[in-house]
């Protein structure tokens, strides 16, 4: 018998070791199955689960589950990232506490160091994401510096090499001075800042007070300014076009050239063109061909070089900014300061501004790698659900740009590129095939030596979906497992994750890593503010699980995640859905008290009794809509669908219609029922699986032996085994309309809740007037009713009316409330609902707060206004019952 408490912590420490020790989590062991293959996103091996880790799972694990129990051959492929930065600083932070750098250890011993770290703490999320109940093949657990990836990794590099798709180039990228990196634009944090906007002056070479008004952002860089650019269509300006000005300071002339990247609109419409030091300005001086001066060193302090005078040379960034500044005031060449907001790029571990720095790196020609994933995805061999995302697909692989995979630190895939003394460069597999190379180059072995470079991280998971798998090895896992059925991924990494795999997968696979990119949004606080520490409103998922449990908090995370909304996360709900966990453990403790078990061979078919012909047929409608959720990826609406129907349909109905039957005499329809209830329970326990793993297979366990089979792997419940019965659907519906009218009215109404009331039909039908007969004592005890009559004389008076299905419903209440009371009470939550639109009104109808508020605060200001005047509906419709009376 099950114990009267569900004990959520014991459940779950118990069920997944099972699971774990039996295999049930592995692929291969359905070899003539069709397979079904999720990649795990790798989180970081210096991670921990975080609320967006624990959504991203979850989803995987409802589709990795119901996919098992279908039959198909799954495999979901778990591992974890090297997280070449993030890892590096874990470990130099140790060292600083030990006042050592990596350089005091050599990159060889600091590389050990890592691995010994890794070894002993790193993967803490592997044991977090056993704790949310993941069932990935944990035997098949993969690392980005596996031996086997890190191959891959260098055939990949080498191959792309020869093909003339990576390259060596002297570029702008994004340079992060403090961790003296490079960095991905994923790694750059964009912040807002309230900045200033300087107004330089120019002089026009040649012409004597004249000059030439600039506005920048940034006057420390103007001494790597190689030119003025004006937009060629700006009359202001025509004349000027084709001759120099002086650059201050420097006094070295600098072109007036001709742009479009000029606008007319914004400032003075002519703007410095500083190619070694900014993006767009990069791209001008390329467009140009303009010099490229780097004023900068690799701490972001002024070069000490000969475009910066001696005085300036040395000073950190913004104390040679102020000097400049001081300088260029005593000239009378700076015009005007303003106040000005400005985006600036920060690096979102070191948390300093990252400068534009040009530099030799290592690039991929992403853009040929580009084009046949764009193709895979217009001719729908891809598609992204939502299907919104594949626009933001289109526009950053359109205008994609050569992508830097190289970084100046050492835990990582060193870069297998070899240097020979004139410089030439040798890429190859092993440091034995460069010498190798070097010998046929020069004629006679040559000293080399490696490139000191490790690969961005994003190059080894790009080749996540084939990699794990044992590739460049043809192995049968890579015939059997690619490409992949679906990725679940969040959509900040759509473009540095995802198209990357993309690229990858056609261009090695000759195939597309996966079919379909499920794309999900962001889990926020309760109010829709992202989570951050800076505001203290984190939710730990694992202080979640240990309050309320996984099951709980799996439920929670899915109920929510509406396609192409974010989530917004409170406790309270997760707390919701542990009680709906003892709502179901309670109802299978009923079911097993009164005798409803499993009975092996019994067929719905055959049922006689009514109300179980309906309880057969609402479990066919639910089956199909479970199945249409999950298959067109509408986690919400599966999750909405098992709890509605566990909660309401099975529990609060069923079991009260059949509690008589279950308590009563023994006879042919108690058995049946006992049958009936024992089969729709276990098709629950099925159906909730995927989501609510642990509970589940606790429940399918205790309501029966089941010979050692798990429920994880029981077949996945099919839609068309029954059908339903129109004509006992339409009966027992109408009994459920019948009650949940009467009960909402004593709701709209006030009726105090012991408080017993009449019900007369009126005008009823023939069928209104049997199914009141044929069922009076089920409504008369759920609806809380003294009497439930057909309405033979006249109408009493107090009595609120309302319809069913042929009948006209009468509730004599007048005796039971104060009418008068009512009307004040119903007419003062009316007005308090009246004003809390017209707040919300006033907001909404202020351009100044709907273009400035964060968007998911106006989203919280109409789901206000939504929710107050879906209740001030159902208020007037009481007040408009209560004039009747």
């Amino acid at each position: 018998m099950l114990e009267k408490t569900y004990a959520f912590q014991e459940i779950e420490s118990r069920w997944y070791p099972r699971w774990e020790a039996e295999g049930a989590f592995d692929c291969g062991a359905r070899p003539d199955a069709p397979g079904f293959t999720i990649v795990i996103p790798p989180p970081n091996v210096t991670g921990s689960l975080h609320m967006g880790h624990a959504l991203n799972n979850t989803l995987q694990d409802i589709l990795i589950r119901r996919a098992r129990m279908q039959g198909r051959d799954t495999l979901w492929q778990p591992g974890t990232d090297h997280a070449g930065i993030a890892t590096q600083m874990v470990v130099e932070r140790q060292l600083a506490g030990e006042k050592r750098t990596r350089h005091d250890l050599g990159r060889e011993r600091f590389i050990e160091r890592v691995w010994t770290w890794k070894a002993e703490s790193g993967g803490t999320i592997i044991g977090q994401l056993r704790r949310l109940g993941a069932s990935c093949d944990w035997s098949r657990e993969r690392f980005t510096m596996d031996d086997g990836l890190s191959a891959a990794v260098r055939k990949v590099f080498v191959d792309l090499h020869r093909q003339g798709l990576i390259y060596r180039d002297k570029r702008l990228v994004n340079w992060d001075p403090l961790l003296h990196t490079a960095i991905s634009d994923l790694e750059v944090e964009p912040r807002e800042i309230k900045g200033k906007l300087w107004t330089l002056r120019y002089p026009v070479d040649g012409e004597p007070g004249r000059f030439l008004s600039v506005a920048t952002t940034r006057p420390e860089t103007m001494l790597g300014d190689t030119a003025v650019a004006v937009h060629p269509d700006d009359p202001r300006y025509a004349d000027l076009i084709g001759k120099c000005c002086l650059l201050p300071l420097a006094e070295r002339p600098i072109p007036i050239i001709a742009d479009e990247h000029a606008d007319p609109e914004k400032g003075t419409g002519a703007v410095k063109i500083t190619p070694a030091h900014d993006f767009n300005d990069f791209e001008v001086g390329r467009r140009h061909d303009l010099p490229m001066i780097n004023v900068l060193d690799a701490s972001a302090a002024m070069l000490a070089c000969e475009a910066v005078p001696a005085r300036f040379q040395g000073l950190d960034r913004y104390e040679a900014r102020d000097a400049i500044v001081a300088e260029l005031v005593g000239l009378g060449l700076l015009e005007k300061i303003e106040d000005h907001t400005l985006m600036m790029p920060y690096g979102d571990r070191s948390g300093v501004v990252v400068e534009p720095w040009l530099m030799d790196q290592w690039f991929v020609d992403a853009k040929t790698l580009a084009e046949p994933a764009i193709r895979a995805v217009e001719e729908g061999r891809v598609r992204f659900v939502p299907e919104q995302w594949t626009k933001t697909y289109y526009e950053w692989m359109r205008n994609i740009q050569p992508w830097c995979v190289s970084r100046q630190i050492w835990w990582g895939h060193q870069i297998p590129a070899w240097y020979g003394p004139d410089g030439t460069i040798f890429v190859e597999m092993t440091e034995e095939d460069a010498r190798a190379a070097a010998s046929r180059h020069y004629g006679h072995p040559a000293e080399l030596r490696r490139d000191e470079d490790v690969l961005d991280t994003w190059f080894s998971s790009a080749l996540w979906p084939f990699s794990t798998l044992g590739w460049p090895e043809q192995t049968p896992e890579v015939a059997r497992y690619y490409p992949t059925d679906v990725l679940v991924t969040g959509f900040d990494i759509i473009f540095f994750w995802v198209a990357r795999m993309m690229m990858m997968g056609l261009h090695f696979m000759d195939d597309v890593p996966f079919r379909t990119v499920y794309v999900h949004a962001l889990v926020r606080d309760e109010k829709g503010q992202k989570m951050s520490k800076s505001k203290g409103n984190v939710i730990d998922p694992l202080r979640l699980i240990d309050a309320y449990g996984a099951d709980a908090l799996r439920f929670t995370l899915t109920a929510l995640a509406v396609q192409g909304r974010d989530v917004k996360l409170a406790e309270s709900r997760v707390e919701g859905y542990r009680n709906f966990c003892t709502k179901l453990w309670n109802a299978a403790r009923f079911c097993q008290m009164n005798g409803a078990v499993p009975v092996p061979g019994f067929n719905p078919a055959d049922c006689q009794e009514t109300v179980n012909r309906w309880l057969v047929g609402k479990i066919a409608e639910l089956v199909a809509r479970v199945d249409a959720s999950l298959d067109a990826y509408r986690f919400n609406e599966y999750a909405d669908a098992v709890y509605h129907f566990t909660w309401g349909t099975f529990c609060d109905w069923y079991l009260e219609f059949a509690k008589p039957v279950l308590q009563g005499a023994a006879g042919d329809a108690q058995t049946e029922t006992r049958a009936v209830t024992a089969w729709a329970l276990e098709r629950i326990l099925h159906l909730l699986h995927p989501v609510a793993p642990f509970i589940t297979e606790e429940l399918f366990q205790a309501l029966a032996d089941r010979g050692g089979a798990l429920l994880i792997t029981q077949p996945w419940p099919p839609s068309d085994d029954v059908s339903i019965d129109p004509a006992a659907a339409a009966e027992m519906d109408w009994v459920v309309r019948l009650i949940s009218l009467v009960r909402a009215v004593r709701v709209e109404m006030n009726v105090p809740a012991g408080a017993k009331i009449p019900l007369l039909l009126k005008d009823a039908d023939a069928r209104a007037q049997a199914l009141l007969v044929r069922h009076r004592e089920l409504i008369l005890t759920l609806a809380r009713l003294a009497s439930a009559e057909v309405l033979t004389g006249e109408a009493p008076r107090g009595a609120v009316q309302d319809a069913v299905e042929g009948a006209t419903v009468l509730l004599p209440i007048g005796g039971v409330i104060d009418i008068a009371a009512e009307r004040a009470r119903l007419g003062k939550e009316m007005a308090r609902l009246d004003g809390e639109v017209a707040r919300v009104d006033k907001k909404l109808a202020n351009e100044s707060f709907v273009a400035k508020a964060r968007p998911e605060v106006v989203e919280t200001e109409r789901e206000r206004r939504a929710e107050a005047q879906a209740a001030r509906a159902r208020l007037d419709e009481a007040l408009r019952r209560l004039a009747a009376l």
